[in-house]
C-alpha cells in the first residue's frame, strides 16, 4: 500500500457514535466547522474482535489517540448494510469534525468516493483499495503477497506430509494475492509439496470473512486430505481454521495480526506456527500522523516488505525449532527486498 520510509505500529481508543439521519445532508460547507477532532475508523466485515484485520486497525487508532491526545471514534458495520449505509457512516464522522476518516476494507470504495467529494477539506483513507483517485484521499494498500510468500516458505519447511492448505475468506482479487504469494513461497522452497486451496464464499455478504464455523469446516476438509499446515486469509473465519488445526494437532498460520499473541486465541496459540503480518495499524497511524503534522498523505500509499509494512511473526518459540525454517525465511526476505525474488500477485 503506499510508500512511507518505515511504518510504525498503531493504537487508539473508542468513542461510540450515533449515525444521525441528517448526516447524509453534510456538504463541504459543513466541513471543519467543529475543528479537527482526530481519527475515526469504520470497520470492515467481522468488526472489532476478529483478532486479525479490524483489530490491527484498532491498534493504530489507539496509538494515535495516546500520542496525539485527541478524540477518536470507531464504528462497527451492520449486517446486510448497503453502500448508502456506509456512505452515511463516513459522512456522519466527517460532519462531526473527525479528520482523517478511514474505511477499513475495500467494501468502502463506493461510499468513500461519495463521502470524499462531499467533504473536500477532510482527509479520507481506505484500506485495500486503490481505485479511487481524488486529492483528499489516501489509498492504503499492502504487498500481502510478499508476507504470504514468507509464510509459504515456512509452511514448506514445517510440513511432514508434503501437503499444506490455504483457506481464503472470499474469492476476490485481494485474497488471490495472499494465495498467489503463499503457493509461490511453498513451491520455490519445495516443489514436491502440494497446496490444497479453498475459498469459503464468493461474496463477503455470504460470511466468508465473518464465519468461524465455515473456516473450521474448510480446515477439517483439508486435514482429511493430509494437510498438516494451513494458512487462513479469512478474517474472523480464520479463528475456525485455527481451532480445527489445534484439535488435529497440526500447524495453523495466522494473518494480518500476530495471532499467536491474541488473547482470544490463547488456548490455540501453541498450534499457530507464525502469522503473515499486514501493517494495517501502521497505515492507520501513518495517515493520522500526516494529518496531525499538516502534511496529509494522499494518493496510493503502498506498504511492502522493504518498508516494513508487511512481514512474518516469530513469536511462537516453536518456530525456531522447525528445521531450516528461519534460515529459509531470512533468505527469502533478502531476496524480496533486493529484488531477486519477484512475488506473484495472482
Amino acid at each position: 500500500m503506499r510508500r512511507i520510509s518505515r511504518l510504525t505500529r498503531t493504537a487508539v481508543g473508542v468513542a461510540s457514535l450515533a449515525l444521525a439521519a441528517s448526516a447524509c445532508g453534510g456538504t463541504s460547507s459543513d466541513s471543519g466547522d467543529k475543528g479537527d477532532k482526530g481519527l475515526a475508523i469504520a470497520y470492515d466485515v467481522g468488526g472489532k474482535g476478529d483478532q486479525s484485520f479490524n483489530d490491527a486497525a484498532f491498534r493504530g487508532l489507539e496509538r494515535a489517540k495516546k500520542e496525539f491526545g485527541y478524540q477518536t471514534s470507531d464504528i462497527e458495520p451492520t449486517e446486510g448494510e448497503t453502500d448508502a449505509d456506509k456512505e452515511q457512516r463516513l459522512v456522519s464522522l466527517a460532519k462531526q469534525g473527525y479528520n482523517p476518516v478511514i474505511g477499513i476494507g475495500y467494501v468502502y470504495a463506493t461510499a468513500m468516493k461519495q463521502a470524499a467529494a462531499k467533504y473536500p477539506k477532510t482527509t479520507f483513507g481506505i484500506v485495500d483499495d486503490a481505485s479511487i483517485q481524488t486529492k483528499n484521499l489516501a489509498d492504503l494498500v499492502f504487498a500481502e503477497n510478499e508476507a504470504s510468500y514468507l509464510v509459504g516458505v515456512a509452511a514448506a519447511k514445517a510440513t511432514k506430509t508434503k501437503t499444506v492448505g490455504f483457506v481464503g475468506g472470499v474469492d476476490t482479487p485481494l485474497i488471490h494475492k495472499f494465495q498467489a504469494g503463499y503457493e509461490q513461497g511453498v513451491k520455490d522452497t519445495d516443489p514436491s509439496v502440494k497446496v490444497v486451496s479453498q475459498y469459503l464464499t464468493q461474496t463477503a455478504q455470504e460470511g466468508g470473512f465473518s464465519s468461524p464455523d465455515k473456516g473450521k469446516t474448510a480446515a477439517e476438509g483439508q486435514i482429511e486430505k493430509k494437510a498438516d499446515v494451513i494458512y487462513a486469509a479469512a478474517g474472523l473465519s480464520g479463528q475456525g481454521v485455527i481451532e480445527a488445526a489445534a484439535k488435529a494437532k497440526i500447524w495453523a498460520i495466522g494473518v494480518d495480526s500476530d495471532q499467536y499473541k491474541q488473547e482470544a486465541l490463547a488456548k490455540y496459540k501453541d498450534s499457530i506456527l507464525t502469522s503473515a503480518l499486514k501493517g494495517v495499524d501502521s497505515a492507520v497511524y501513518a495517515l493520522a500522523k500526516s494529518v496531525k503534522d499538516g502534511k496529509p498523505l494522499t494518493g496510493t500509499q503502498t506498504f511492502d516488505l522493504k518498508s516494513g509494512g508487511v512481514g512474518l511473526s516469530e513469536s511462537n518459540p516453536k518456530f525456531a525449532t522447525v528445521p531450516g525454517a528461519k534460515e529459509a525465511v531470512d533468505k527469502a526476505k533478502q531476496g524480496i527486498t533486493d529484488g531477486t525474488i519477484k512475488v506473484k500477485s495472482e
